[in-house]
């Protein structure tokens, strides 16, 4: 049974971080490109960053140079390190593969407000 938990959302203020998790079961992790989605209020759920197994990353050119991708294979697990967070950053985060679509997980919501 494929699950993906993500973890580590809060409510910060401008300039802040935060550091997001997606556990993963269920796959064989290490095979699998994997992104971080968000999805802000009002709006279509979008993807602000990939990374591939070869840890090869990329990044929506509205977080790029202030959120990081990363993964970790032996725990099965993907972060997103966010810093400099704005308030449009706010929404949930989700975490999904980039070539092959699991079942989403609940999310993780992050609120960037002073």
């Amino acid at each position: 049974q494929v699950q993906l938990v993500e973890s580590g959302g809060g409510l910060v203020q401008p300039g802040g971080s935060l550091r997001l998790s997606c556990a993963t079961s269920g796959i064989i992790f290490s095979i699998y490109a994997m992104g971080w989605y968000r999805q802000a209020p009002g709006k279509q759920r979008e993807l602000v960053a990939g990374i591939t197994s070869g840890s090869m990353t990329n990044y929506a050119d509205s977080v790029k140079g202030r959120f990081t991708i990363s993964r970790d294979n032996a725990k099965h697990t993907v972060y997103l390190q966010m810093n400099s967070l704005k308030p449009e950053d706010t929404g949930v985060y989700y975490c999904n593969g980039l070539t092959k679509g699991f079942l989403w997980g609940q999310g993780t919501q992050v609120t960037v407000s002073s």
